[in-house]
């Protein structure tokens, strides 16, 4: 599962894109907008300006907005730089691999295989996808659903 810091940041971001070139947003705005810790987003914030996707104005006016236009920032670039890596076990990691404790060989493992599988096909998806691109907001599950 995503962390609570990727989904944040996820929500932070897609606010900024939604006010793209209207000017800066103020931190309490999307604090407010997106239901996230004021303190958190300040540190959410703050990395995304180092690693060059958003920028700060200071003083009265200041606030945030996007470096970028919302179609050249992806999803899949969001997530590894919050959570590092997209696979969901640590040998399936392209970028940032490392042998699973308590497991086979790797080259005996198919459950590696199917998880590399997996992170190869959910890369290209996250990879494709853009803040710029709608989303379809889907209904909630009922209470009775299976998982």
């Amino acid at each position: 599962m995503l962390s609570q810091k990727t989904r944040y940041t996820i929500r932070a971001l897609q606010h900024l894109a939604d006010t793209w070139r209207q000017g800066a947003v103020r931190l309490d705005t999307i604090a407010e907008a997106q239901n996230i810790p004021r303190k958190f987003l300040t540190v959410i914030l703050s990395e995304m300006v180092r690693a060059g996707l958003v920028i700060s104005h200071r003083g009265r006016d200041g606030g945030y907005e996007l470096a970028l236009a919302p179609v050249d920032i992806r999803y899949g670039d969001i997530i590894r730089l919050t959570r590092g890596s997209l696979a969901l076990v640590p040998c399936a990691s392209r970028n940032a691999h490392e042998h699973c404790n308590n497991c086979l060989p790797e080259a005996e493992c198919r459950l590696r295989g199917l998880m590399l599988t997996l992170r190869d096909e959910m890369a290209a998806m996250l990879d494709r996808v853009t803040l710029a691109d709608p989303i379809a907001l889907e209904p909630p599950f009922s209470d009775d659903h299976e998982a």
